[in-house]
């Protein structure tokens, strides 16, 4: 795309804007109002594990935790569940038919190491492409609950017949950016990643320990995966990626080159000395309130949102709010609001395990119903599995976000 500052800067697209800031390569994904939806922070030496096929070995098995630690690198243990060993790929197996001290398996790390926790583990070996995710013990086609039925049922019977076609030994759930792709890209990227795990898993028998059989892309660049895309050359209609460090800018280019050629047209390279790219979209201020504990509503309410090592809480408070006579009705008003921003933060933020919202109390049943369909709603439009659990007694929110990376904060200090 040619480079026009400012064009970029009053298009209302979405954005994946990057950069170098306090020596880390940080990523924001901007909606069409200019405002981050995600935030993160990855380090320049691109250490990341999350993803990698390794060839680990078991250091011991602890049955009280029903789980293995298995070094991966020397002196990089992980935590894998022993629920999560199903149908495991030994390339060097003791005598007892269980896990023991010693083997060695092909193991994908599944999440990074979060604050005290070790990295974690899986012998299920998945391979994450832009429109599907080829999963070696899924059976059959699952669809993204995020499609409406319709277009469930369109890609099953698309993808199921490109399964028979191309002979696929994998199960594969279908992603929800799929719905704006074309059936060519879709059986394609099928293809590819169906050759790929394949390849895994027949090379590891000849490998040693410790052999790193797949890493995946740097990933402030996989996450190119995950932006809504158009179909058929229309992503430049509704995004753009906007890079300002030439090596990145390389790099970015590179990828798209391998990955999605067809991805070019919507990459950027900002180009202005007198004005920083942070400075144009305002993201040093947008990374900052990230990070404040405090968020106001337009209501004048705010939340207040402390992690711990156990969970996330968060506190909604009417603050400045000014409601209408009738109380039930001012306060839905500022709960709702809040639905809205707490389900936008936990994704902003990275916030994830269990997360208890605190709103304020109502007492009409259907005002809490509405409340907790807003808050249903918001929390699908989360890429990552975010789900409503239940309110307990005490009118307490109860929420669970998946553990793939880092929050924020961590990813920021760390």
């Amino acid at each position: 795309m040619v480079y026009d500052k400012n064009k970029i800067r009053n298009e209302n697209k979405m954005k994946y804007c990057i950069t170098k800031l306090q020596n880390k390569i940080v990523s924001f994904l901007m909606d069409e109002s200019g405002h981050a939806v995600e935030i993160h922070a990855d380090e320049e030496e691109g250490q990341e594990l999350l993803g990698n096929i390794y060839i680990g070995r078991v250091q011991n098995v602890v049955k009280n935790l029903q789980a293995a630690f298995v070094e991966i690198e020397p002196g990089k243990v992980c935590y894998l569940p022993l629920e999560d060993l199903k149908d495991p790929v030994f390339t060097k197996k003791g005598p007892s038919k269980s896990i023991q001290q010693g083997d060695e398996l092909v193991v994908q790390v599944s999440r990074e190491a979060i604050k005290t926790k070790a990295p974690s583990v899986s012998t299920n070996l998945c391979l994450q492409g832009r429109y599907v995710v080829l999963d070696r013990k899924q059976t059959g086609v699952g669809i993204s609950k995020k499609l409406p039925e319709e277009q469930r049922s369109r890609l099953k019977q698309l993808v199921e017949a490109g399964l028979a076609e191309k002979e696929c030994k994998y199960g594969m759930i279908v992603r929800t950016n799929a719905a704006e792709a074309g059936e060519a890209a879709i059986l394609a990227e099928l293809k590819v990643l169906d050759d790929r795990l394949t390849r895994i898993q027949d090379t590891a028998k000849y490998r040693t320990c410790f052999s790193c059989l797949y890493r995946t892309p740097l990933q402030w660049l996989k996450r190119i995966d995950s932006i809504p895309w158009g179909q058929d050359g229309a992503a430049a209609e509704h995004s753009s990626i906007v890079v300002e460090d030439a090596e990145l800018q390389e790099q970015l280019q590179q990828y798209l080159e391998q990955n999605h050629p067809d991805d070019l047209v919507q990459l950027v390279h900002y180009q202005d000395a007198l004005l920083p790219m942070v400075k144009l979209y305002s993201l040093e201020k947008e990374l900052k309130e990230a990070l404040l504990p405090r968020v106001w509503l337009r209501s004048g309410g705010y939340l207040i949102i402390q992690p711990t090592e156990a969970l996330t809480v968060v506190d909604v408070n009417t603050g400045k709010f000014e409601g209408e006579k009738k109380k039930e009705a001012a306060v839905l008003k500022v709960n709702l609001e809040a639905a809205r921003e707490t389900a936008r933060q936990l994704r902003l933020r990275n916030l994830s395990g269990i997360i208890i919202v605190d709103f304020i109390n109502m007492t009409e049943e259907a005002s809490k119903k509405q409340l907790i369909e807003v808050l249903k709603q918001n929390l699908l439009m989360d890429p990552v599995p975010a789900r409503f659990v239940d309110i307990t007694k005490l009118e307490l929110v109860e929420i669970t976000r998946k553990k793939i990376e880092k929050p924020l904060e961590e990813s920021m200090r760390s």
